[in-house]
């Protein structure tokens, strides 16, 4: 679910209508009544939710959506085009103006709207490894911690963003041996302070990537570039070196994977095998703890999406360049350049084409 009560509490008292559909909320544990009691509509059918100006969601498109798309809609959500050429062509083609959660930049670079869910990835990512590490699961029977006179599983977290921090520190409080690669020096050695000798820090190249995922028991890929698709870190060739029954968690899949051998599975069918290690990539990982993901989402979302509703998306984007960063779609094009350059189409300038919308 994308937004919580108090989230709706916030629109309507600003006079801004909320629609939520019937049952939105169910996963997260909220009920209708409750965003009923916070001032919002309940609505029977998805049309219903995709007929208002602004539809904000969590995820992209599906397939059965694409005929909601219009021209006079926003839609604020995740979208990860760069992964999904099919939506974006469907926005294009659409008219529709489509703003990417997580490409909303921050003047420092950093991603406030990609945050949340990537700190709660890289949380699960950790403990989907510790799973899958057991030997019922297809695993090599190998338990983080270890026990007494006994080693304790080898982690290498490839990237030291958001979710590679998150994924090293959950593994370390399991008492794993952790390793984290990252290309930026600056990072390893804040990492270096804050985890005070409970992580080994490492430079990134192919030399230490081919070491480090050779030698470990779980590897959780965490390489992001904002927008764009994410770059093949972890060859073929790394992976059949890996351990029988070793674990690869990749996170980067929702922008196309980090390793190579990576394809999209679902929290209903999580893991595959492919050169005898298991391979666990789910898109949209913190769906499976929905509950949370909507709290944190709301939390960090709130104050954008009100800023668009208010606003509208080019007095929004005109006002901030966060905002800006975050237009992907506009009127039959695509605004944001990596997105553009990743699938071949020209990008045009937000604001131009806001302006011209």
């Amino acid at each position: 679910m994308s937004m919580t009560p108090d989230g709706v509490r916030e629109f309507e008292r600003l006079g801004i209508d909320v629609f939520v559909e019937t049952g939105a909320g169910e996963a997260a544990n909220i009920p209708d009544s409750a965003y009923v009691a916070a001032g919002a509509d309940i609505v029977p059918t998805a049309a219903d939710a995709w007929s208002q100006q602004m539809v904000v969601k969590v995820k992209e498109p599906k397939e059965s959506e694409f005929g909601f798309l219009r021209p006079d809609l926003t839609l604020f959500t995740y979208l990860h085009l760069a992964a999904y050429p099919a939506v974006a062509k469907a926005l294009v083609g659409s008219g529709a103006t489509a703003l990417a959660y997580e490409t909303v930049q921050l003047p420092d670079g950093s991603l406030p709207l990609l945050a949340p869910m990537s700190e709660i990835a890289g949380r699960l990512a950790t403990q989907a490894g510790a799973r899958f590490l057991e030997r019922p699961q297809g695993g090599r029977g190998v338990l983080m911690g270890g026990a007494p006179g006994v080693k304790p599983a080898k982690v290498a977290v490839i990237g030291a963003g958001n979710v590679g921090y998150n994924a090293a520190w959950v593994a370390a409080g399991m008492l794993a041996e952790v390793t984290i690669l990252d290309k930026n020096l600056d990072r390893l050695r804040q990492l270096d302070q804050i985890s005070v000798g409970r992580t080994t820090t490492m430079a990134s190249n192919r030399g230490a990537v081919e070491r480090a995922v050779a030698e470990a028991d779980l590897v959780v890929g965490a390489v992001l570039i904002a927008g764009a698709r994410a770059p093949v870190v972890v060859t073929e060739e790394m992976v059949s070196s890996m351990k029988k029954g070793s674990v690869i968690v990749d996170v980067a899949v929702d922008q196309g994977g980090c390793v190579a051998t990576t394809r999209e599975t679902s929290h209903q069918d999580p893991v595959y095998v492919q050169h005898g290690v298991v391979h666990y990539a789910v898109g949209n990982m913190p769906g499976a703890v929905p509950q949370t993901s909507t709290y944190a989402l709301t939390n960090a979302t709130l104050p954008y999406l009100l800023d668009v509703a208010v606003h509208g998306a080019r007095g929004a984007a005109a006002r901030s360049e966060a905002i800006r960063r975050g237009v992907n779609v506009v009127a039959g094009s695509i605004t944001y350049a990596p997105v553009a350059e990743e699938l071949g189409y020209a990008a045009a300038d937000a604001l131009v084409a806001l302006g011209a919308a």
